[in-house]
């Protein structure tokens, strides 16, 4: 750690003093041949000992015992001084100066193939506050993408699409032009309007490509999840054109399960926001009710899309039903937890489609038309069936299941129940809600029991008394 520091004051001092060969570098073996100057020897030898530094910083970032910090904040400090001492003959009226092949370099060195780089990315996430940096990091890792994944033949690489998650969700582009471009990292003197790194809309453009880069290539299955989670709120809003996202989320609905509930709100978006045409939109949610909705880890965030995609009062009366009537059916073999937000949202469903009440008041038929397996709502009979299976779980051995399926009996209010707190409830949450509960003392015995609790050897005693 000291010897990292001190190597970057000596150069970092060097630079300042410009005694760092300016210019292509010629080769070391070469030095003591020619009539070069005393000075330009040495300005030659010292650049290649700073390139011997550079080298061995990168080493140490990716070191398989311990990452060093330290050499990441040293290669940046390299970083600003190239840019302010540039060590290429440049005419800066003419070309805009910026360390590009540095920073390069230690981005591959960030997105190891081999060791996982997520603390040293979270460090580096300090540097991409500058508009500079961000802007040549995303272009780089765009191109380090296109590499590596070419070169592997599209095959999956966790570790390095780990890393480069990790150094993509914390690249954040400002979110309007009133948040000008400022913050640099290296000072441009001349043209700095012209200066695509000063413009937010290249920067929202190299943000959309760098992503769609990476989302084109086979991911694993958790980085599926972990992209979904945070798509609509940290990827979409910043993207040029968000449709161009049209492809993945396709294919991550295709995947089924988990990640099919988690993409339909991508889907959502890019129909509602941005007019996209998504057939079967409708169909493919109803397909995707099954009983692991119950079950999967994000049962929450799926029933609150769902309330969401059928909040609109002009959907047709045959959709909501089989909606409704699907839900009804799960409900029988679905868990106390699930069933508490599931009865009210039956509800919730009916008082928003008035036509549906149908459902409620008609009894039970001898055989319903009720077609359980059929994919298309449409033909599913739906509307012409009753939810019967809501008068079968007013008798469920919870109470609060058997309280609420009893609601449907009664004339429902226009107020929606709100299901917010329950989206959440787990059957801890359940266990300890009922443990809290107050209970009354109910009597079973008109006379106190008395001789229970005597001990067997009192209760022989009085046996060979009588005797």
């Amino acid at each position: 750690m000291c010897s990292t520091e001190e190597t970057n004051k000596i150069f970092c001092q060097l630079f300042y003093r410009g005694d760092l060969y300016v210019g292509d570098l010629p080769e070391e073996e070469d030095l003591m041949n020619g009539d070069r100057s005393a000075e330009e020897k040495y300005s030659i030898f010292m650049r290649h000992r700073y390139n011997n530094s550079v080298e061995l910083l990168l080493e140490n970032i990716g070191h398989k015992a311990f990452q060093v910090k330290t050499s990441l904040c040293a290669l940046m400090k390299f970083v600003a001084a190239e840019g302010k001492h540039p060590l290429q003959n440049l005419d800066l009226s003419e070309h805009y100066n910026f360390p590009r092949e540095l920073l390069r370099t230690l981005v591959e060195h960030l997105l190891s193939e081999n060791e996982d780089m997520s603390l040293l990315i979270s460090r580096f996430q300090e540097f991409l506050e500058m508009d500079d940096v961000r802007y040549y990091v995303m272009s780089s890792v765009r191109d380090n993408i296109y590499r590596v994944m070419g070169r592997n033949k599209k095959a999956v690489i966790p570790v390095y699409q780990n890393n480069v998650f990790a150094l993509l969700s914390t690249i954040n582009v400002p979110s309007s032009e009133a948040s000008k471009m400022k913050n640099f990292l290296v000072k441009q003197e001349y043209k700095l309007k012209e200066w695509k790194v000063a413009k937010l809309k290249e920067h929202k453009r190299a943000f959309e490509q760098m992503w769609l880069v990476f989302l084109k290539f086979k991911l694993p299955s958790n980085m599926y999840k972990k992209i979904l989670v945070i798509l609509h709120e940290s990827i979409m809003p910043q993207m040029s054109d968000p449709t161009l996202l049209i492809d993945f989320l396709s294919a991550a609905y295709d995947i089924g399960g988990a990640i099919s509930l988690l993409s339909l709100n991508g889907l959502f978006i890019l129909i509602h926001k941005h007019n996209l045409d998504y057939p079967d939109f409708y169909k493919k949610l109803y397909s995707l009710l099954d009983p692991s909705i119950f079950h999967v880890k994000y049962r929450a965030r799926f029933f609150h899309l769902v309330n969401i995609f059928l909040s609109s009062t002009h959907l047709p009366a045959y959709l909501v039903a089989a909606f409704v009537k699907r839900f009804a059916r799960l409900s029988l073999t679905a868990p106390p937890t699930s069933l508490l937000i599931l009865l009210p949202f039956i509800c919730n469903l009916i008082r928003r489609h008035p036509s549906c009440r149908v459902l409620i008041h008609r009894p039970k038929p001898c055989d319903d038309p009720y077609v359980m397996k059929e994919e298309d709502p449409a033909q599913s009979h739906a509307l012409e069936s009753s939810l019967w299976e809501i008068k079968t779980l007013q008798k469920h051995y919870h109470p609060d299941v058997a309280k609420a399926a009893m609601k449907i009996n009664d004339p429902l209010t226009e107020q929606e129940d709100d299901i917010s707190e329950l989206l959440e409830l787990s059957t801890f949450e359940l266990m300890e809600r009922e443990l809290k509960a107050e209970r009354k003392t109910i009597p079973l015995e008109f006379d106190t029991a008395t001789e229970l609790l005597k001990s067997s050897r009192e209760v022989l005693g009085v046996h060979f008394s009588l005797e």
